[in-house]
């Protein structure tokens, strides 16, 4: 099957759809030639409810926190929310969230203190962040096998209730706020690093917008978004280590 390469393809052995253009069709700008969308559709599908993408991104992403020398299961974390508009398909995930001023859905994530993503809970926009906490800390703990000691988190997550749901967890909720009030925007402790992962993810064409129907894809795509990204890195980590150990053997 012959169409028009993109930047962010993969490559694959051939079969009738490759899965290389499945995954593109996931991943990529707007497509011109990927299989049929219900191609495009299933197969993700049925990775995503093997847990095939939360794997790889669990792997992967402990395989990049011990190349940078962290420990492989993180002790920390930053816990935010991110609303996306939705369509009209969007089913019943749908929410109006007042602050945003939009209707759609929102992803509650907490990412390691590198930005890489641990555990999400999509809800729908009009329930507030501090009310996930506990969905949060509990999936958290489970991924890590309860190393995680502290999160940290916004203004969105005051109060006793949140930081009593967390302690039940095994974990201290930190909320980080201005030391003084100011002007513009201000780059705080810990808090850029899931700012950075939610800019990332918008690179994906399915997660700029809410066009699902289940809440689980949705947390899926995030899933499968992350792990792309992540096993990049990985590969070019890896890469950069070889050829500056080859150079030095040359030397």
């Amino acid at each position: 099957m012959t169409r028009k390469a993109y930047p962010s393809d993969v490559s694959d052995e051939r079969r009738k759809y490759p899965l290389c253009d499945v995954s593109s069709g996931l991943s990529s700008m707007l497509p011109t030639d990927v299989p049929p969308w219900y191609v495009v559709d299933h197969q993700p599908q049925r990775w995503l409810t093997a847990g095939v993408c939360e794997q790889m991104l669990h792997a992967v992403r402990m395989l990049l926190r011990d190349i940078t020398d962290r420990t492989p299961r993180p002790r920390a974390g930053i816990v935010d929310s991110r609303a996306l508009q939705s369509t009209p398909e969007h089913g019943v995930c749908a929410g109006y969230d007042g602050h945003n001023r939009r209707n759609g859905a929102t992803m509650h994530l907490d990412v390691d203190t590198l930005g890489h993503l641990v555990a999400g809970v999509v809800t729908p926009a009009n329930e507030h962040d501090r009310a996930q906490v506990a969905a949060l800390a509990q999936r958290m703990q489970e991924i890590t096998g309860d190393t995680v000691e502290v999160a940290f988190g916004d203004q969105g997550y005051p109060g006793a209730q949140p930081a009593a749901e967390a302690a039940a967890h095994g974990s201290r909720l930190e909320v980080v706020t201005l030391p003084t009030a100011t002007r513009g925007v201000v780059v705080l402790p810990r808090r850029w690093v899931v700012e950075r992962r939610f800019a990332w993810m918008t690179r994906c064409r399915r997660l700029v917008r809410d066009d699902e129907r289940v809440a689980a894809t949705l947390a899926g795509l995030h899933v499968v978004a992350v792990a792309i990204v992540l096993a990049h890195r990985f590969v070019s980590l890896v890469v950069q280590r070889s050829e500056q150990a080859l150079s030095v053997s040359l030397c």
